[in-house]
C-alpha cells in the first residue's frame, strides 16, 4: 500500500499535503518553537523576544520573517516597535498535540 492515500472523514486533501507539510517545517526548528511558545497567550516585540530567547537580532529577525511569511505569524508596527502574534491558534493546537505525543513517549 506504499503511496497510497487512504481516504477517511477528515483526511488532507492530496493538493493541500504540500501546504501542510510546508507550516510544520516553518515551526519544526527549536527556536522557532520557542518562539511560538512565547507567543501563545500573548504578542511581544522585537527586543523582547530577543531578550527572552536570549539569541542575537538578527537570528532571532529571520526567523520571525520566515515565520510571517508562511502566516504562522502576523505583526504590527507600533513607533519604532514591531510586535509579533500567532496568526492562528491552530498552530499553537498542533503543536500541543506533538508536545502530548512526546510527553508519553517519555
Amino acid at each position: 500500500m506504499a503511496g497510497t492515500v487512504i481516504r477517511r472523514k477528515g483526511a488532507i486533501r492530496h493538493e493541500a499535503l504540500d501546504r501542510v507539510a510546508h507550516t510544520l517545517k516553518a515551526v519544526a526548528h527549536p527556536l522557532r518553537l520557542r518562539i511560538i511558545e512565547l507567543l501563545e497567550d500573548e504578542e511581544m516585540c522585537v527586543s523582547e523576544l530577543i531578550k527572552a530567547l536570549g539569541t542575537k537580532p538578527a537570528i532571532t529577525s529571520q526567523q520571525l520573517v520566515l515565520m510571517k511569511d508562511r502566516g504562522i505569524l502576523a505583526s504590527r508596527r507600533d513607533g519604532s516597535r514591531v510586535y509579533y502574534r500567532v496568526s492562528n491558534p491552530n498552530v499553537v493546537r498542533v503543536i500541543q498535540c506533538i508536545r502530548d505525543h512526546c510527553d508519553q513517549q517519555d
